[in-house]
């Protein structure tokens, strides 16, 4: 046995300098191995389980080019202009791109590489290293970006480089997300590594195991006044300095997780149930109409009428989860008088339809449209059989419907209200209180996990 084997057998007093010395040394070295290692341990390029690699290790298999550049451009075009266009892009790409190593290589120029695959909900782990002076970043669903750039250049510390990579630079100028919540960069030569969840267009990034940006909307940086896309390829930006890549690993949620992590990460703070998941005590109107199914509110098939809330509310938010059939319609009755057609006597029917509905539409007939006044975005909900999860806030005369995690609906009906033709035919739209409900219009429409928190 050595000296120093059996000085661990004696009391730390009697153990000599030198032993103690040692002891720490080791330590030391242990720690900076463990410090050392890289950000992925297992095999390079080899995703975990549950996830796919969108990086094979080899070449650009599965990715294009593409740039700073509405995406919509591109899914305008026919099958056959998209594949011409993707197999040049890869002329510029072969240029600037490289693998060594399995190890992604861009000079700092050309076009960016860009997913063939497009993704709704997801999950995206991946590793980069880039240069001093850099200024590169990750675009999700084609919209930048998450930002990668040199947090020590201080001819950036004007516009936020200081404050570290990560965040979603290209929103406004003080909105959520903008800036990372804290400095997570590693110094330059090492790897960093990045976990980016995105459902809709709430997006959360980790830097190195550190939250920098914490369940923020992302906004369109194409057109601020609609949602990011539903669906959209990752890009990778090239930006005037190398950047390296590796372990590009991608991982889709489902409807039934993405709803569970949209209702977590929002504050329960306020809200209190309105829905006991057993039968339908607080509730008035077309009680008859209506059942519970499964822990669910159910229109009854073929039966309709207005089932709303004993109680009245002013300002107040509502979240909730709906589940349509093929073809399913509905409503949401807000601030609802209790007697006649919420769409009209109510301040107002949020629309609540499936996406199948035969017949032509007019824009303010889909989901979540202020009904026959101020259409939503398209494109948000899941199939029908699927849960959607919904918030709306209603705060005077303002109306806000996030539909699975992106905006659809941001308005006002104060100027509408004072015209006096629309008040003609929606006499409810000043209305200041009203009951909370479900206008149903005989379809086996279900809603659940009904929760709202009034504003003072």
């Amino acid at each position: 046995m050595s000296e120093y084997q059996k000085s661990l057998d004696r009391p730390p007093s009697l153990r000599g300098d030198n032993t103690l010395r040692l002891q720490k040394t080791i330590l030391s070295l242990v720690l900076a191995a463990f410090i050392a290692m890289p950000a992925f341990a297992g095999e390079l390029n080899v995703p975990p389980k549950g996830w796919k690699a969108l990086f094979n290790g080899k070449d650009v298999t599965g990715w294009y080019g593409w740039s700073t550049k509405n995406p919509e451009t591109l899914w305008g075009m026919s099958a056959e202009e998209q594949a011409a266009y993707k197999k040049e892009s890869l002329q510029d790409i072969n240029q600037h791109w490289s693998v060594k190593d399995g190890v992604l290589v861009n000079d700092g120029y050309g076009l960016y590489l860009t997913s063939e695959a497009e993704f709704t909900n997801y999950e995206l782990m991946i590793d980069y290293k880039t240069v001093a002076g850099a200024d590169s970043g990750i675009y999700l669903k084609a919209v930048p970006q998450v930002q990668i750039w040199d947090y020590t250049d201080e001819k950036k510390f004007g516009i936020g480089g200081d404050k570290g990579s990560g965040g979603l630079w290209n929103n406004s100028k003080g909105a959520k997300g903008k800036d990372p919540l804290v400095l997570a960069d590693k110094p330059f030569g090492e790897w960093n590594s990045f976990k980016i969840r995105q459902i809709g267009a709430r997006t959360s990034v980790w830097l190195n195991g550190k939250l920098v940006v914490d369940n923020a909307i992302m906004e369109n940086y194409f057109d601020r006044k609609r949602p990011i896309f539903p669906k959209g390829p990752i890009q990778l930006q090239t930006h005037g300095g190398e950047i390296s890549w590796r372990n590009i690993f991608v991982r889709e949620i489902g409807p039934d997780e993405a709803n569970k992590i949209l209702r977590e990460s929002s504050s329960s703070k306020g809200f209190e149930s309105v829905f006991n998941g057993k039968d339908l005590t607080g509730w008035a109107g077309a009680v008859n109409e209506y059942e519970v199914v499964d822990g669910a509110i159910q229109c009854q098939k073929g039966k309709g009428g207005n089932l709303y809330t004993e109680k009245k509310y002013k300002d107040f938010v509502v979240r909730l989860e709906i589940k349509m059939p093929p073809a399913g319609n509905n409503g949401l009755a807000i601030r609802y008088p209790g007697s006649g057609n919420p769409a009209y006597q109510g301040m107002t029917e949020l629309q609540v339809l499936d996406t199948q509905y035969p017949g032509k539409l007019a824009p303010y007939q889909f989901h979540g449209s202020v009904y026959g006044l101020i259409p939503a975005a398209q494109g948000y909900l899941y199939e029908a059989g699927s849960w959607n999860y919904e918030e709306v806030t209603v705060q005077g005369t303002k109306i806000k419907v996030e539909l699975n995690g992106a905006v659809i609906l941001d308005a006002d009906v104060a100027e509408l209200a004072k015209d006096p033709e629309v008040l003609k035919k929606h006499p409810g739209l000043s209305l200041l209180e009203g009951h909370f409900g479900f206008a149903g219009h005989n379809d086996p429409v279900q809603f659940r996990n009904i929760e709202i928190k009034e504003l003072k």
